[in-house]
């Protein structure tokens, strides 16, 4: 595993000023956060770090500023649910660099927490620029990236701050990491992976890296209509792009040449109408009509699913095997994630799951809090599943 240190490696901070990077990007409606998952991620490291006396400086960002300060996208809007969740007052600055932000640090005291304002306010953040840089370790003794969900951008929050100070994992990163690592880094053979989602055209890279590293790639989804097409099968009026019929054939003669198992539906669950409660039966996966689409897998592929769970030591989780957001079309899904949830609540399967859609899927199978680790970072997970280099991640394992 990548070394790194960690806030175990972090002694007599008190009075430090400790910038750290966390994820604050959470949904809002009217004003008011909707979800403070990614907030109650990050509270363990915010409040260990504060009762050790540090001077505790939130960076973060929030939605896509385009053309400087937007009052819509300050981070004041989030300090209120921030506070509540820490149970601890959090202060706040208009600005994260200058002399705003610098006179709000220096009438810090040890334990105190400021939340600086939205750092993609200055373009100099998505660009790492040096000279913004610069400006923000001008208020750190210390850099804490409790952010991996921002991991795979290389902005000077994220990347460019660790280059320029002691730089350590925050606990929310730390576990984020030490969890990938069971999933694919050094897993408890076999494998088994299930990707699910709409269009293969978005997770090609994906594929191809998981085929040569997991014994065997449960499909399901829109995807796997595209994978059934190009096999001479018809999928009707499902959601397929018959374009890519020949990079499918190319994932399953990479896949077949590393001894991984392509596991696609037996069977499906068809409808004329995508809307919920729509007429639907079950059909043989090489008799769907002309006139339906498959909206789901069917019970024999989901016992087939349950099947390599049963058999599997480490299972890594992306995206839905159906509609999971309408009903009944959420029956495969919640089927498989719940026999996944037992198997890993008896201590037989390490589970890693991650991606938006496979959060929300876990969550409506009511089994998110019982897998081994469930990923919020959407994107940054996406790409530590394509193999690619995560620069947030790598410059910690460089951090001087």
């Amino acid at each position: 595993m990548p070394s790194f240190k960690t806030l175990d490696d972090l002694n007599d901070i008190a009075g430090k000023r400790v910038l750290v990077r966390v994820d604050l990007n959470v949904p809002v409606k009217d004003g008011k956060v909707t979800d403070v998952t990614r907030i109650e991620r990050v509270a363990p490291t915010i409040k260990e770090l504060s009762e050790k006396g540090a001077k505790v400086i939130l960076l973060a960002h929030f939605g896509r500023p385009k053309d400087g300060p937007s009052p819509d996208l300050s981070l004041t809007l989030i300090a209120p649910s921030v506070e509540a969740v820490l149970d601890h007052p959090v202060q706040t600055a208009t600005d994260v660099i200058g002399e705003v932000a610098a006179g709000a640090v220096a009438a810090m005291k040890d334990g105190d927490i400021l939340l600086l304002e939205n750092t993609r306010f200055h373009k100099g953040e998505e660009k790492n620029d040096p000279d913004f840089v610069k400006a923000l370790v001008a208020n750190g003794d210390i850099y804490v990236n409790d952010a991996f969900s921002a991991a795979h951008r290389a902005h000077a929050s994220t990347e460019g701050l660790a280059r320029h100070l002691p730089a350590y994992a925050g606990r929310t990163m730390q576990a984020e990491l030490e969890a990938l690592e069971k999933g694919l880094g050094q897993p408890v053979r076999p494998v088994v992976a299930i990707v699910g989602g709409a269009k293969v055209s978005t997770k090609i890279d994906l594929l191809m890296n998981l085929v040569k590293k997991v014994d065997a790639l449960v499909i399901g989804g829109g995807m796997a209509n595209t994978f059934i097409a190009a096999r001479g099968t018809s999928v009707g009026k499902s959601l397929c792009e018959h374009d890519l019929a020949d990079t499918a054939r190319q994932i399953m003669i990479e896949a077949a040449t590393a001894g991984c198992a392509i596991v696609l539906p037996e069977d499906g669950v068809v409808a004329r109408e995508f809307k919920a409660g729509a007429a639907n039966e079950i059909v043989a996966i090489d008799a769907i009509p002309d006139d339906a689409m498959m909206l789901d897998v069917g019970p024999k592929s989901v016992e087939a699913v349950k099947a390599w769970i049963e058999r599997a030591n480490t299972l890594v989780w992306n995206g839905p095997l159906g509609a999971f957001e309408i009903e009944p079309f959420d029956k495969a899904t919640v089927a498989a994630a719940q026999y996944a949830a037992e198997r890993t609540k008896a201590g037989k399967l390490t589970s890693v799951a991650g991606g938006g859609d496979t959060v929300s899927a876990l969550n409506h199978a009511g089994v998110a809090d019982d897998f081994t680790y469930v990923s919020t970072a959407g994107g940054a997970f996406l790409e530590w599943m394509e193999g690619k280099v995560l620069p947030g991640v790598e410059v910690l394992t460089k951090a001087k």
